[in-house]
């Protein structure tokens, strides 16, 4: 068949990844879609079941900081779009191990960015480098006031300072080379498929369990949360309408103190395992706290809503309850990757 695009995803079998690989191979039956992912911790193929049958996904297993290895994947396959989410993404894996952060947010990054200036040397029509990056680069808010796309970046972890350099990166690619790039900044995702590190996912697994509950410092740390499907629709509406050079932030309007989201969720999962108000939220558990923890982040995505018409659509309350009914409906997944059974995934249908 001839594809209209060819699109590459790093990064594709993780959870915003996942979400937005599921989101094109079925809006876009048209474009073929090529999952890149090194399948490490969080690289998760059970997420994607639902599409890999589909004609035009396909799976590539491959690490962004193998320089040869990435020369040899673009030799073969001609990319019109590279969508970059290939990412080590959790701050407190950062703070133990910034080294691995640095070779796969920085060094991986600028080896895409070479592959795809050397193919697109003398071609650059259609073509585009998408890289997706977090909120997390601006560095810690008061409490008023949000980072806007002039924001000066202050990042404050070996995991934001390494997305910070890759986002320096790729805007030095645009104005030294003319790479065609557009760069993402988005507040902290929720939803079905995150790895049970993250806040939520660990809490709904643990309360699942009857095990404490751990909140950092005084649980005032506040975040804008982003539903993680909202999230794949504006990188969608951003990769084919957004203006090359640009970078646009990406927010739920959804700002709530950590303490106040682990009640609300205590509430919702007191409800849906039918355990008496007051149950979950017994297991909460002060814990000493984050070296460097940021204070509060903020999205302001007014320049992504004027420009290109998009805005968030799900609140707290309704995702919340969303994701906790998908995890308690999927404990075969939960059960998986706290096990670590998922990664044989990969070996059971690829490997033939």
């Amino acid at each position: 068949m001839s594809w209209k695009k060819h699109l590459l995803i790093t990064g594709g079998a993780g959870f915003i990844g996942s979400h937005l690989v599921r989101l094109l191979v079925q809006k876009y039956p048209e474009y073929a879609i090529w999952n890149l992912d090194a399948l490490t911790y969080a690289g998760n193929l059970e997420n994607l079941k639902d599409v890999e049958a589909a004609p035009n996904f396909h799976f590539i297993k491959g690490d962004i900081t193998d320089a040869g290895f990435l020369h040899d994947l673009f030799s073969r396959q001609h990319f019109d779009g590279i969508i970059h989410l290939a990412a080590e993404s959790h701050v407190d894996r950062s703070i133990s191990g910034p080294l691995a952060f640095v070779q796969t947010n920085v060094i991986g990054t600028v080896h895409l960015l070479e592959e795809a200036r050397r193919q697109w040397a003398d071609a650059l029509e259609g073509k585009l480098f998408y890289h997706v990056s977090t909120d997390e680069v601006y560095g810690s808010l008061g409490e008023t006031g949000f980072f806007t796309e002039q924001t000066a970046y202050d990042p404050r972890s070996p995991y934001s300072a390494s997305k910070a350099s890759s986002d320096h990166f790729v805007r030095a690619y645009y104005h030294t080379y003319g790479l065609p790039v557009i760069i993402s900044n988005c507040s902290n995702n929720y939803g079905p498929y995150q790895f049970p590190e993250k806040l939520l996912p660990l809490m709904i697994n643990n309360i699942r369990h009857r095990k404490p509950l751990p909140v950092y410092g005084d649980g005032k740390y506040t975040r804008d949360w982003l539903w993680v499907i909202d999230h794949v629709e504006a990188i969608d509406t951003i990769f084919h309408q957004g203006r090359k050079g640009e970078t646009y932030n990406i927010g739920g309007n959804n700002e709530w103190k950590n303490i106040d989201l682990v009640h609300l969720l205590c509430q919702t999962m007191d409800g849906l395992l039918g355990r008496p108000p007051g149950d979950s939220a017994s297991l909460i558990t002060y814990v000493r706290d984050r070296p460097g923890h940021d204070r509060r982040y903020a999205i302001d995505a007014s320049k992504l809503q004027n420009e290109l018409g998009w805005s968030p659509k799900v609140m707290m309350a309704e995702g919340l309850a969303e994701t906790a009914n998908w995890y308690l409906s999927n404990q075969g997944w939960m059960d998986h990757v706290t096990s670590g059974d998922y990664q044989q995934y990969y070996e059971r249908q690829y490997r033939h």
